[in-house]
């Protein structure tokens, strides 16, 4: 959809009444102002249509939404498939809301295109009792359905848009498809439209679980998560994540119960490291002890890999972040007592719950987590370290933090301690400390050695990390590809981040990223591994890095040593594509080019005098013909793929042949054989070059977190991908045929 008709924003050209309406700009939208105002003509259906239609393929799953208001009646929306004549075929209409609701809130459908569709409308729809009743509706989409990146579970499953036919009624109810009226956030677009129901036949227990059953990995640690709606606040409600082995028994499961706080919508997590002899593995939920006619109401439902809190850290998420229960914590000694917070969302900074210690009285305790392996590679003599973000949320404590270290027997080889400090207060504070690894220590346990200060003390603890403390930032030159790779450690989220090449002469270069040039570009990991493309060659390169907190005017910073990427042959150059770097090529020179520089002038000849008076432009870059080689089939075919993209290319030879690095745009292109000898592979080219200025919108391409899961979760067989797509590489970006 053009930005017109999906904002509605500034007018309503992207749309047309169809039935029974008139339509108008209304005001007061969430993605911009605007908004479709849809009034009925008479008491009936009204309906409004896209202006413009959709191209659609054959058998292939799409998915409308969009946010609606009326405080009238309630609504739907449709995908209107149509053939090559321009004649309808049928419409798939989402469920009706359930009820009319004057609140932003969000519609959606999704639908299998028929055999003989060729393009497709989107529809809304409402049925007044009287004419003159407005629905107002915006923030619209048309396309491939939108899923969780990395999610296991298909479409359907995870958000019910099609059919109920993703879950299966395991104990005790009934399954049917729900549209309630829900305000989820505008930009949230994987919750929304329809709900999958579950209703309690009787007293009792009652489950339903996802009929996919997606490979799963011994060893690898996912989670499960869905958003649910309990009956009421006191409801046992929850999220089970399952494994199975290859003949299809369940062979383990772990449950995240929901502490409601009312009855609303609430995200329920749970995870766990798959067993020995797993080969796949599922979600289910449910109601303990639920009263019959209870109904439980599930929508953006997710399994995937765990997060990860911190790269390196070997606590598993259950143990970081409290979303379950406490996991492997305990109380060592003393009478403090280890809890989740409650409830859902009181304290929380990763998820919705947190690790609560508390303590009836002024004295001290001991709390620790299981005992986890140490990483690949440490050993003693390196530093581990130790990372916990908290809260005093009741009385005080001085607060010792440490490691606990074990041998391969499970033997206590004693604590490494810090000492003991105030715990700041208030709000959220984030501790870290360096440990020393002793000898023959294979396993650690972070250790807490707390002192209440006050009777009824509560200190809250999340995002715990551990992890083998390596340098803030490195470098690494890859001469085979001309690249650097810098890797950042131990950022702060949020903040923003610059970074900058610096080259010997002391000039700066903004380095390039996903979404453009690293100028204050916010942090979204804690680790940063940017490979960049654009360092020269043969010359000592290092960066500097500035982070900043939003809202504050002095960045914190940080320099890298230096590294040099090796020239190579002189006779050769590289060509790379700045915005995707998988297409850089090196070639052989046969000849630089002869440069001009074209200049705007205007003459004026004046009358009586011999010499002409002439207006100046600056004078334009360079522009010149630089002739390349190819000396087999692969590399021509290699040539051609970077130059068929039309992009602003970076050509870069070997320091000393008289060339700079740079930016260049290629015009119509020279192929030509060197030899009347029909089989030989070389070829002499003629790339037609103007200097241009390096872009600094355009971003490092990549999969933006796009896996071969995402591939293996959306097409049922490789035909069907061979059948999607025209190259690997449409894979990668998801540019299917026909799309």
């Amino acid at each position: 959809m053009s930005l017109t008709t999906e904002q509605v924003d500034p007018n309503t050209s992207g749309w047309a009444a169809k039935l029974n309406c008139t339509i108008s700009l209304g005001s007061g939208g969430r993605n911009g102002d605007g908004c479709l105002a849809v009034k009925s003509s008479a008491a009936g259906e009204m309906q409004a249509r896209s202006f413009s239609s959709f191209f659609a393929t054959p058998w292939v799953e799409y998915e409308a939404f969009c946010d609606a208001a009326g405080g009238t009646v309630p609504e739907r929306i449709g995908i209107r498939w149509m053939d090559s004549s321009n004649t309808e075929i049928g419409i798939t209409w989402s469920l009706t809301t359930a009820a009319a609701s004057s609140s932003w809130h969000r519609i959606a459908v999704g639908g299998v295109a028929p055999a003989d569709v060729h393009h497709a409308y989107v529809l809304v729809s409402a049925t007044p009792a009287a004419a003159n009743v407005t629905n107002f509706f915006e923030n619209f989409y048309f396309g491939y359905p939108k899923t969780t990146t990395g999610n296991l579970l298909a479409f359907n499953t995870e958000s019910g848009e099609i059919d109920a036919s993703g879950w299966s009624a395991e104990a005790n109810c009934t399954i049917a498809r729900q549209a309630p009226p829900v305000q989820w956030a505008v930009d949230n677009y994987y919750a929304g439209g329809h709900a999958i129901a579950m209703t309690a036949t009787a007293n009792g227990n009652a489950s339903m679980r996802s009929t996919d059953r997606p490979d799963a990995t011994p060893g690898v640690e996912y989670i499960a998560h869905a958003y649910l709606n309990p009956p009421t606040a006191a409801s046992t409600t929850w999220v089970e994540l399952r494994f199975y082995d290859s003949g299809g028994a369940q062979i383990q499961a772990t449950r995240g119960v929901l502490a409601a706080p009312g009855t609303a919508w609430y995200r329920q997590r749970a995870s766990a490291v798959a067993p020995a002899g797993t080969a796949s593995c599922s979600i289910a939920v449910g109601i303990d002890s639920a009263t019959a006619g209870q109904v439980l109401r599930v929508d953006w439902v997710v399994a995937a890999t765990a997060p990860v809190l911190y790269a390196g850290s070997i606590v598993p998420y259950a143990d970081a972040s409290f979303e379950q229960g406490v996991a492997g914590w305990t109380v060592a000694s003393g009478a403090a007592a280890v809890t989740r917070s409650t409830p859902w969302g009181a304290y929380h900074f990763d998820g919705s719950y947190a690790g609560s210690i508390t303590s009836a009285t002024a004295t001290t305790s001991v709390i620790r987590s299981a005992r986890f392996p140490l990483p690949a590679g440490a050993t003693a003599g390196q530093n581990m370290r130790t990372k916990v973000l908290q809260q005093v949320a009741a009385g005080g404590w001085t607060v010792a933090r440490g490691i606990r270290w074990y041998d391969a027997s499970n033997t206590d080889l004693g604590a490494s301690t810090s000492t003991p400090i105030t715990a700041p207060s208030p709000g959220w504070w984030s501790l870290s400390n360096d440990f020393t690894i002793p000898a023959n220590a294979t396993q650690a346990a972070i250790e807490y050695t707390l002192t209440a200060t006050a009777p009824t003390s509560t200190w809250v603890i999340d995002m715990v990390g551990m992890w083998l403390a390596l340098p803030a930032n490195s470098v690494e030159a890859h001469d085979d590809t001309a690249s650097i790779t810098l890797t950042l450690r131990e950022l702060t989220i949020g903040q923003l981040l610059t970074v900058y090449r610096i080259l010997p002469n002391g000039s700066r270069t903004l380095v390039r990223g996903p979404s453009g040039l690293y100028s204050q570009t916010p942090i979204t990991s804690d680790e940063v591994i940017i490979e960049d493309y654009e360092a020269p060659l043969g010359v000592p390169v290092s960066y500097y890095i500035e982070t900043l907190t939003v809202g504050s005017s002095t960045p914190s910073y940080q320099t890298t040593s230096t590294v040099t990427l090796d020239p190579g042959d002189r006779n050769e150059c590289w060509l790379k594509d700045p915005g995707q770097p998988q297409r850089n090529m090196k070639v052989l020179v046969a000849r630089a080019p002869d440069w001009q520089r074209s200049i705007e002038q205007a003459e004026m000849r004046v009358r009586g005098r011999r010499n002409s008076v002439i207006l100046s432009d600056v004078r334009g870059g360079l522009e010149g013909d630089l002739t390349i080689w190819t000396r087999s089939d692969d590399e021509r075919d290699a040539l051609h793929w970077i130059l068929d993209s039309g992009n602003i290319l970076l050509w870069q030879s070997v320091p000393g042949m008289g060339v700079s690095d740079m930016y260049v745009a290629v015009g119509q292109i020279t192929e030509a054989r060197v030899t009347g000898y029909a089989p030989e592979p070389w070829r002499a080219w003629t790339l037609p070059l103007q200097q241009v200025d390096m872009s600094t919108t355009t971003g490092v391409a990549g999969s933006a977190g796009r896996t071969w899961q995402d591939v293996l979760t959306t097409f049922s067989t490789w035909q069907d991908v061979l059948d999607a797509y025209a190259t690997w590489e449409d894979v990668l970006f998801d540019r299917r045929i026909g799309g």
